[in-house]
């Protein structure tokens, strides 16, 4: 019932910026925590960050400084805002909410599918 669609991905030069974006489908009863992983290809999934419900924001060491996570005042929307973006951050980037629905007992994790994120030299 819960569908969660990433957009903002796309290509750009090294040095450059884009802003990735997971909305909901729905609203969530509560959300533990809404976060961004990516997978290259040939290489495993790994956490870039997220944001818990208080506010509090967690990054990878290798966007440190150059990521930042934020979401919108309803916590329907997760952003991730991309500086300086290097070859090697490459990949495709997921979105995951870890929350409880209506009609749910226990928090679920709920992913998107995935938006292409491909930096130039």
């Amino acid at each position: 019932q819960v569908q969660l669609v990433e957009s903002g991905g796309g290509l750009v030069q090294a040095g450059g910026s884009l802003r990735l974006s997971c909305a909901a489908s729905r609203s969530m009863l509560s959300i533990n925590r809404m976060g961004w992983y990516r997978q290259a290809p040939g290489k495993q999934r790994e956490l870039v960050g997220h944001i818990t419900s208080d506010g509090t924001t967690t990054y990878a060491d290798s966007v440190l400084g150059r990521f930042t996570i934020s979401r919108d005042n309803a916590k329907t929307t997760v952003y991730l805002q991309m500086n300086s973006l290097k070859p090697e951050d490459t990949s495709v980037y997921y979105c995951k909410f870890t929350a409880r629905v209506s009609g749910s007992v226990w928090p679920s994790d709920y992913w998107g599918r995935g938006t292409q994120v491909t930096v130039s030299s």
